[in-house]
């Protein structure tokens, strides 16, 4: 018996469309990034991009539990002396509210050019209206 390996140009990839009102965002973000690495699929391949398209409406409306709307903290560092910024997670809702789901999966997601590849599978958006409408994404219930 042979080992099936899984070809990127031959995996059918669908599109699914997540409502993200009242979620919380770390178990929302499990099963996006398991999606999105494709390992529900039975022709899971781990050096494979076989994974499928997630479109994220109402990520505004995420929750997070506890006081991490206070708490929680996102860092970046430009390089430079000095160049730490960080911003809680109350203040980043209020300015992109895409990126507290955003860094979440990323986070769950290997760190090589594959996840850098999934990730681009990942359209989020603020409100309900998406414009990939074309690709007639089926509703998943997370």
């Amino acid at each position: 018996m042979k080992t099936f390996v899984a070809k990127e140009q031959e995996v059918q990839k669908k599109w699914y469309l997540v409502d993200a009102e009242n979620k919380i965002v770390g178990r929302l973000a499990t099963q996006i990034a398991m999606r999105l690495r494709g390992k529900h699929k039975p022709i899971f391949t781990p050096h494979a991009d076989t994974g499928d398209f997630i479109v994220v409406v109402n990520a505004d409306k995420v929750s997070l539990t506890g006081r991490k709307w206070d708490r929680k903290t996102y860092y970046r560092y430009s390089g430079y002396i000095g160049g730490l910024k960080r911003i809680t997670a109350g203040k980043l809702r209020e300015k992109k509210p895409e990126d507290i789901l955003r860094f979440a999966v990323k986070g769950m997601l290997p760190k090589n050019s594959l996840g850098r590849r999934q990730l681009k599978k990942l359209k989020i958006y603020a409100g309900p209206e998406h414009p990939h409408e074309a690709q007639q994404p089926e509703k998943l219930e997370i």
